[in-house]
């Protein structure tokens, strides 16, 4: 039998190409995936539906009211006949009605005009919400996103430092065969190896947890493999001092939270007014018309209908004089609505003060730390590679060199970490300038 190898050498040249064309998200394509599927965003753009349809309502108050009503009734028993006025005994008698009746309110102390611009303001708050939560969400993603390249960075770092180790124990086998060190090294290096490998295994599970967590905020479903683009933030890292807090929080004021605070004091100030407005006089015009049939009287039923026609035509005034006081306690919890809303736009101005002064305090110390730990790493790197020079020629003990590699991958893990916090609050300082998180 002939075998067909082309079919197996095939998928072996596809499926790497395959593997490697697996879609990596941009930090973009996070947050614009979460905008558009998150869970929370939609039910919030639910309110925006409910606040629209308010408002249509508001505005269809202005509209007349239109019904009609039409009855048909059945008796029994005595009567009285309608033409003779004589008592009829035990005789069935049916009678029909039609009516229809329209009404309009002329004027209700501009309750309703009120009502739509408030009805306005609520669907515009709600899109501020909405906007709020994606901006949240969107800080969110950032945070996990940079996360995942730290752990990409630390498990580079220590897949780097196990080669060297390993490195080290085959010079450290060479030299306890030769005789010129003793056995306890390499059993020392052995136990650094060993140890190297547990920081990988860490680093790489990091990665994971990282990785899911993004996963999580983008409500990814199944267990479809996730990755992320490899970005270069080294670029955004340039000298900082810190940014003016007062020019910041100038820029800051069109964020959602604060429009929506602004907006909820306006619509505070025309609850008031039309709390107001309810102790005026109001006036409605109303118009009807109607007519019956009646089988007691011996005329036909159009005839009877035409006949007994009875439009009507009417305006009504209401004065309201005295309601339990009903009217005069909701224009005080009004006034306090109104009070109440002040100091809202007040505390969220003052909290994101505070949020933009910590920000920016943030932004200069992991700045320095970022600054200090790069010395740090330089000088480590440039002692343990005196270290292993020594290490190699047999003149410092394993122990030294354990402690000095150590140090060393502590000091690259705090460079990194360092790094990715400070590219963190630029990111934050950007948002507060009103710029899109992007890398």
């Amino acid at each position: 039998m002939k075998i067909n190898y082309k079919l197996p050498l095939l998928l072996l040249l596809i499926i790497p190409s395959l593997l490697s064309g697996q879609k990596r998200w941009s930090l973009q394509e996070c947050i614009r995936y979460a905008w558009d599927n998150n869970l929370r965003i939609k039910q919030q753009e639910l309110s925006i539906e409910q606040s629209e349809n308010n408002l249509a309502q508001a505005k269809l108050n202005y509209i007349p009211t239109l019904n009609a009503s039409v009855s048909h009734s059945m008796n029994w028993g005595r009567s009285v006949n309608i033409q003779d006025l004589e008592i009829v005994e035990n005789k069935l008698s049916q009678s029909t009605s039609a009516s229809a009746r329209a009404a309009v309110s002329i004027f209700e102390g501009f309750t309703r005009k009120n009502d739509i611009k408030s009805k306005g303001i609520v669907v515009e708050v709600s899109l501020q919400e909405v906007e709020q939560l994606k901006n949240n969400i969107s800080v969110e993603i950032a945070r996990s996103y940079l996360q995942i390249l730290l752990s990409r960075e630390i498990l580079k770092t220590a897949q780097e430092s196990i080669k060297s180790v390993e490195e080290q124990l085959e010079r450290a086998n060479k030299l306890v065969d030769a005789g010129s060190v003793a056995y306890s090294t390499l059993l020392e290096v052995q136990a650094q190896l060993a140890a190297e490998r547990f920081q990988v295994v860490n680093a790489k599970n990091q990665l994971k947890s990282s990785l899911l967590t993004l996963k999580h905020l983008l409500d990814l479903e199944g267990d479809a493999s996730f990755d992320i683009e490899d970005v270069n933030v080294d670029f955004l890292i340039t000298g900082f001092s810190g940014e003016d807090v007062d020019e910041l929080f100038r820029l800051s004021q069109s964020l959602p939270q604060i429009k929506s605070a602004e907006l909820n004091l306006e619509n505070s100030g025309l609850q008031l007014a039309i709390a107001k407005g309810r102790a005026l006089p109001s006036v409605t015009f109303s118009a009807g018309y109607g007519s019956y049939y009646s089988d007691s009287r011996e005329q036909a039923f159009f005839d009877q209908f035409n006949e007994n026609r009875n439009p009507s035509l009417g305006f009504g005034l209401n004065i309201p004089i005295f309601n339990n006081h009903q009217i005069k306690t909701s224009v005080k919890n009004a006034k306090l609505g109104v009070r109440s809303a002040t100091i809202e736009v007040k505390n969220r101005q003052q909290i994101l003060y505070k949020e933009i002064q910590q920000a920016n305090n943030d932004a200069v110390s992991y700045y320095e730390r970022y600054k200090a730990s790069e010395s740090n790493v330089k000088a480590m790197e440039e002692s343990f590679r005196y270290v292993q020079q020594k290490f190699d020629i047999g003149i410092l003990s394993a122990t030294d060199y354990t402690v000095a590699k150590t140090n060393l991958f502590k000091a690259q893990s705090e460079f990194y970490q360092s790094k990715y916090q400070y590219v963190f609050q630029l990111k934050i300082l950007d948002f507060y300038k009103g710029k899109s998180i992007s890398l």
